[in-house]
């Protein structure tokens, strides 16, 4: 009897340790969470300095008249900026971006103004300039953006008094109006997400832009101090060249940290 006892009592802790195993809950390990890269939609501003150069095609004609009495010669200036803008992204096919913008640059780019015909000279300034435009760029990385752009764009030139080319100088002998001239720019870059000290700075990105604008030809009639117009004028067609680093804030910018389960 006490072997039957022990046989069922053997039997039975058998027989609930199976269905314990059986009814025991099976947890498997949840899949890491991939990373989701940011989207560059959305608006963003920027602002930095930079530097630049002037190149100009010039000769002298009469005025009024436009005959020329002398051939094209080159000049050339060359200075520093500022530059502020805003502009509005929008990414697509998932490594293309495209975007318009618009900004300002001012500054101090200057150079000569000549007169060969009568000699003298004078000193010409590029003031300001302003421009708008669109731009494609390609996603090398998920947070740097290599880009072209192109647009219209504007500039302010200084007036210009003019002294003899005589050793040690001279009396000024006339001046030319300041202007504005119209034009179109083409350029590109690379604008990248910021890490400050090996931490990631959400939002914040830095852009490094070459440009280049052509504008059209101006021109400006020659007039003595006081008043009266010396009867000559000097032609000027300028093309701009600029290098400028900036620093961009994204608004929408949350960086590759989110997750999708």
């Amino acid at each position: 009897m006490k072997k039957l006892v022990l046989a069922l009592t053997a039997l039975a802790a058998f027989t609930g340790s199976a269905m314990a195993a059986d009814l025991a809950p099976r947890y498997s390990k949840a899949p890491a969470p991939m990373p989701v890269a940011p989207s560059w939609t959305g608006f963003y501003i920027f602002g930095g300095a930079g530097g630049g150069l002037w190149a100009a095609d010039s000769n002298v004609v009469t005025f009024p008249g436009g005959v020329p009495l002398t051939r094209d010669q080159r000049l050339g200036g060359s200075g520093w900026f500022g530059t502020v803008g805003v502009g509005y992204d929008w990414q697509f096919n998932s490594s293309w971006v495209a975007g318009i913008f618009a900004d300002g640059q001012f500054g101090d780019i200057r150079g000569s103004l000549t007169d060969p015909f009568f000699g003298v000279e004078g000193r010409e300034k590029l003031r300001d300039s302003w421009a708008a435009g669109v731009r494609l760029g390609y996603l090398v990385a998920p947070n740097v953006l290599s880009y072209v752009n192109a647009g219209y764009s504007g500039s302010q030139w200084s007036s210009v008094s003019g002294t003899t080319l005589a050793a040690g100088g001279g009396p000024v002998f006339g001046t030319t109006p300041s202007f504005t001239r119209n034009g179109v720019f083409v350029g590109g870059g690379v604008e990248n997400n910021l890490n400050i000290f090996g931490i990631a700075a959400p939002g914040w990105f830095m852009k490094t832009e070459y440009r280049s604008a052509f504008y059209d030809r101006i021109t400006l009639p020659e007039s003595f101090i006081g008043g009266g117009l010396v009867g000559t004028a000097v032609t000027f067609k300028p093309w701009t060249q600029t290098i400028s680093t900036s620093l961009v804030y994204r608004f929408n910018w949350s960086g590759p940290v989110v997750a999708k389960y």
